[in-house]
């Protein structure tokens, strides 16, 4: 099955701050893009560089590009039956605006042509939503609205704990 799922948000910030965003990813206390509780943490081998490795959870992944500032692309190990990648882009749609990008493009195969849309695309959803949130709230203090997960998303969060 082809999956191609993409999320972004149009920021009040320069591209320069939401480049920042990208950058941050992985640096612990310091990553003002991805998401806090209850989402596993993105961790790597070593600093956000090509040929980092690491992932989120039971979701492994390679760097497999990545410009400074502006993108990241990140290539899937894990789990089975995941085969592409996902990435971050800040696109500046003006000079005090950008658009933060979140892409995944993949093929599924064997089990995961059920549980990608049963389970890992809920929860793919929700914390790339959230994860959205925390560049608007990092970027401009505050959020015009906030992504609010399902039952179904508390459900599947519960159940992986």
């Amino acid at each position: 099955m082809a999956v191609y799922n993409v999320h972004e948000r149009l920021l009040a910030a320069k591209g320069s701050e939401v480049g920042a965003l990208v950058d941050s990813l992985s640096a612990g206390q310091g990553d003002g893009l991805w998401p806090g509780e209850p989402w596993p943490p993105m961790k790597l081998d070593r600093a956000l560089s090509t040929g980092a490795a690491g992932g989120h959870g039971p979701i492994r992944y390679t760097v497999r590009a990545y410009v400074p500032g502006t993108w990241v692309r990140f290539t899937f190990t894990g789990p089975r039956g995941f085969h592409g990648f996902h990435e971050f882009t800040a696109l500046p749609a003006d000079g005090e605006r950008t658009v933060l990008r979140h892409t995944l493009a993949m093929r599924t195969t064997g089990l995961t042509r059920l549980t990608w849309p049963l389970l890992w695309r809920p929860l793919h959803d929700a914390l790339l939503e959230d994860s959205l949130d925390r560049a608007e709230l990092t970027c401009t203090g505050t959020l015009a609205h906030r992504a609010r997960r399902t039952r179904y998303v508390r459900l599947l969060q519960a159940l992986s704990r």
